[in-house]
């Protein structure tokens, strides 16, 4: 599906400004919201036949800025799956006894078993995009993680494990726009705090740090896929759509 191709990253001159936010390929919205129910379906029938083999897992990972539809994705599109045999995982800053191990220990630990399918919302990208800006980490070993971020997804996959990674791109112009409907919104207000607004004054070190990150961990069997993030419905559709067509191709 020529989409599907255009949205995977491939060339190590990727640049998040090269991708907009706003495309919709021309997709018409009432057309593909009525796609997505049937590609809903069809998902849920391949999670069962994943889950009967119990031979392969997959991990669908989730990064994008703060307010980029990471938690509307999981309700319109991750909803598709059996919850009996589909965890979603919310990494927040890591705990005491986190930091007391390697980064990717508490990610190891969660890796969806074999039939399951696991999603992350946001992930160990974090620990070369948060720790990075935050300047958490020197910079030397802050460059050693991109190899053993890739050595470790390629364990995963040599292990029956299908590796999914998409970055969900918004423009700072929608940002700010849902920011200030969520603030005016009293049962979404509390979702709104100060650390949002100090990240979008450095926006442009996010996005290169995305960049990076995405360049230096795309590679064979680990896909990464930036998805324009702007309209909503759009985002579903061709989420669904490369879901369904991995777990379909999934061998």
């Amino acid at each position: 599906m020529k989409e599907i191709g255009e949205l995977l990253i491939q060339s190590s001159n990727f640049r998040l400004s090269d991708v907009e936010p706003d495309n919709t390929f021309g997709k018409n919205r009432e057309d593909l919201e009525s796609d997505l129910t049937k590609l809903k379906s069809l998902i849920s029938d391949l999670q069962y036949n994943l889950y009967i083999e119990n031979k392969k897992s997959l991990l669908i990972v989730l990064q994008g800025m703060d307010i980029s539809g990471k938690d509307g994705t999981i309700r319109h599109v991750i909803s598709a799956f059996n919850p009996a045999s589909c965890s979603v995982i919310s990494f927040k800053a890591p705990t005491t006894e986190e930091l007391a191990h390697d980064f990717l220990w508490r990610i190891h630990k969660v890796v969806p078993q074999k039939g399951f399918v696991g999603v992350f919302n946001r992930s160990h990208y974090e620990d070369v995009v948060e720790a990075r800006i935050q300047k958490l980490v020197p910079k030397p070993d802050l460059s050693k993680r991109y190899d053993q971020i890739n050595n470790f997804e390629r364990m995963l996959t040599e292990n029956k494990v299908k590796i999914i990674k998409f970055f969900l791109h918004v423009s700072k112009e929608e940002q700010k726009k849902r920011l200030l409907e969520r603030a005016s919104d009293p049962a979404k207000r509390w979702k709104v705090n100060k650390e949002d607004y100090k990240k979008r004054k450095k926006w442009e070190e996010y996005l290169k740090a995305y960049a990076d990150a995405i360049i230096r961990c795309s590679i064979k069997d680990m896909p990464w896929y930036v998805i324009p993030a702007n309209k909503k419905w759009f985002r579903n559709w061709i989420i669904a759509k490369i879901i369904y067509q991995t777990l379909k191709d999934f061998k």
